[in-house]
Order: structure tokens, then sequence, then C-alpha cells
């Protein structure tokens, strides 16, 4: 396979994303007004309880088995890896490049957490039908593919509506912190010498309002984080992950891999034969909006994102030297390392999926995130133009040399 026509291949998915999304920046504008804030939010909201869990569920229980998640043990292993070094790469961003505090988890999901569905779902089995394909048997090599971005895009969904759910929304908690510490500057009583003596007494009051605000985190602080019993502390730390794990993408996921693992579950929805199939065509037809509405959303954002984003320019260039040039290298290392210790299959179009995870652009769904929590909509659409303008390259040159080491 050449170059250009590699290339090609690579691209077509990225200007299918940039495709709708200008799409949605023209239905957002003044001309149009279809896409206008409150819309976008609505739906924004049907994504996340209704269209991402279908999409979830119909992947994994179709596509996956018992014996295929037995199989593909070092899959998962292989996305946290992506979401770790991630998460440190985009750590560093954040300390040297110091980004407004309510961005710092928007950028470091942005460099830790993968477009792990979609994306592989066409590229590789368009890979697959193309002549001289370094994979075997175009309709085995297409199957399997499929099934291989299947599993990726279940598994990249539970670490994203796990941990990419809990940066954006901690970064959420962060922008609602700093705007209290606004008003609350704001409503501060003018220092005039020629105020009169009930604006002195105004002040008096809200002096001594301050100091109670104050005192009291510093009174309390030390009891909550030091005093407070071990068993409080986990149960606390339990009740967040329970709140992450009942997120709706991750119930689908969860119950995908349930119907998916289980024959009888399976027989019950999946095969022309299946008593319940129509559940399953209905529950596809939900998730096959998932990807349309995102980009939709991503690209309405876009119009008000460019007038007034505050992201710096640097961060963009650091986000893309992290996705396109040091995770790429490390999944080499990762995957050469994991075949020499035997923790992989012998199939070279696993080998190559496992490397691509490193290779793509961030995630969707963050989008999803920053728009439900109201946090960095405007940044997030920023990011993802250059980081998606960027990706049609990247994937195309990483790929090429991925193919050349396993051929």
């Amino acid at each position: 396979m050449g170059f250009w026509t590699l290339f090609e291949v690579a691209s077509m998915p990225i200007l299918q994303v940039l495709i709708i999304s200008l799409l949605g920046a023209f239905m957002a504008t003044d001309y149009c007004k279809l896409l206008p804030v409150d819309i976008r939010r609505s739906l924004n909201r049907i994504v996340f309880v209704v269209f991402t869990p279908s999409l979830m569920f119909a992947s994994l229980a179709k596509t996956v088995t018992l014996q295929d998640i037995i199989s593909w043990w070092f899959m998962p292993v292989n996305i946290g890896l992506t979401f770790l070094v991630g998460i440190i790469l985009g750590w560093i961003v954040v300390k040297i490049l110091k980004p407004k505090p309510y961005l710092e988890g928007l950028i470091i999901a942005t460099c830790s957490s993968g477009n792990l569905g979609n994306l592989l779902l066409i590229v590789v089995p368009a890979i697959c039908n193309e002549d001289g394909s370094p994979f075997g048997d175009t309709n085995v090599c297409t199957r399997i593919g499929l099934s291989y971005a299947s599993f990726s895009m279940a598994l990249g969904g539970f670490y994203l509506w796990t941990i990419t759910f809990h940066m954006i929304r901690a970064s959420s908690l962060k922008l609602r912190d700093d705007e209290a510490a606004e008003d609350f500057s704001s409503k501060q009583p003018n220092e005039n010498l020629d105020a009169t003596p009930q604006s002195q007494l105004l002040k008096g009051e809200s002096e001594e309002q301050v100091a109670i605000v104050v005192k009291a985190p510093q009174d309390t602080s030390p009891k909550a984080k030091g005093n407070a019993p071990l068993w409080r502390q986990v149960v606390g730390f339990l009740h967040q992950i329970l709140e992450e794990l009942m997120a709706p993408p991750t119930l689908g996921a969860i119950f995908g891999f349930t119907f998916g693992a289980i024959d009888w579950l399976r027989n019950l929805v999946i095969g022309a034969g299946a008593p319940l199939r129509v559940v399953q065509d209905s529950i596809k037809l939900l998730g096959d909006a998932t990807i349309p509405c995102i980009t939709l959303i991503l690209g309405a954002n876009l119009t008000q994102g460019l007038r007034s984003s505050t992201i710096k320019p640097m961060v963009i260039v650091g986000v893309v030297c992290v996705r396109y040039i040091i995770l790429p290298v490390v999944g080499i290392f990762v995957v050469k390392a994991a075949g020499d210790l035997g923790f992989l299959p012998p199939d070279p179009l696993f080998r190559y999926v496992l490397m691509v995870q490193f290779t793509l652009p961030p995630a969707m769904n963050i989008g999803t995130m920053a728009q439900l929590f109201d946090v960095g909509q405007d940044e997030c659409s920023v990011l993802f133009l250059w980081t998606y303008l960027a990706a049609a390259l990247a994937l195309t040159s990483w790929s090429t040399v991925f193919m050349w080491i396993l051929t």
C-alpha cells in the first residue's frame, strides 16, 4: 500500500468529522439559528443519556464474546497505558504552560483520552480492503478488524466515562469556585473615605462575614482531612466511583459486555433467529445517531469558540505534540515489549490496532462532557479543530511506520 493511498484512507474519517463540524457551525450561525445554546445543551443530554449508551451496548453485544475478552486481555491494559501516559504528559503541559485552572482537566483529558471508537471502525476495515494490505485475506481481516475496533471502542468508553468524566467534572467544580470567588469579591464594600455611617456599618458587617467565611474552612479542613475515620474516607471514595460507574454510557458498556459474554443472553438479541432481535436493531438505530450529533454540537460550539476562547496557542501546540509525537513513540515501545514477553497473539493486525490506539485524536465525547458540565466548551472546540486537522497527516505517517514495523 503506497503512502498516498494510505493518506487517503486515514484522511477519510478526519474529513468526515471536519465536514459535519462545519455543518454544525453553519447551523449555529445567526443566519440559520438551528443550533442555539439551549438546543445544543438539550441535544447533548440526549446524546449522554440515550445515544451513547445505545452505541456502547449495540457494538459490544454483537461483536465481542467471552473468548474474545480472554484472548484480547492485553487491549484493556494497553488502553489503560494510553490514559496513564497521556495523563502524565498532560499534567506536565499544564504545569509548564499554566493555563487557567478550570482548563487543566480539559487539557489533560485531550492529552490522555483518544478517539478509540469510530475512527478505528473506519480506518481498520479501509486498510483491510486496500490492495497490498499486509494483514492477509480481505474478508477475514475486515471481520476481525471490526471486532478489534468494537472492543477498543467499548473499552475506551469505559475508561472515558470514568477517568475522563471525573477530570471534566473536577474542572467544572474549579470553575464554579472561581465564579463564586469573583462574585464574593465584587460584593466587597467600597472603601471610600467619604462614606456615610450607614455604609461604614455595612462595611463592618461585611468584614465580620469575611472573617467567618475565611475562618470556617481553616477550622474544619484539618478535621475533614486528618481526623475523619478511614472507613468514612473509603466509603466516600467508593461512592464517588459508583456514581461514575452509574453514568449511562458506562452502564451501556457493562450491559453490552454482559450480553456479549453470556451465550444465552447473546442468543436472545443477536442473530437472525433471535427472539428479541428487534430490540438490538432498535438500540443500534439509536446508537448510530451518536457520532453525527456529537460532531454537530462540536461544530456549533466552534463558532463561539473561535471568538471567545481563552486557550493559549502554546497549549494547542503542546497537546498536538503529546498526541502525535510522544504517545506514538511510547506505543511502539509498549507493543514491541509486550510482544517480546509473549503477552500478545501473533496476529499483526491486533498489534497494529494497539499501536494506533496511541496515535488517535482526542475522544469526541470530551465535548459532550464539557457541554454537560458547562465548562470550557469554547476551548474544547478550538482544541478539537487543530488536533483533528493535524490527525490526517499524523495518522497516515504513523500508520505507515506501524505497518513497516509489523511486516
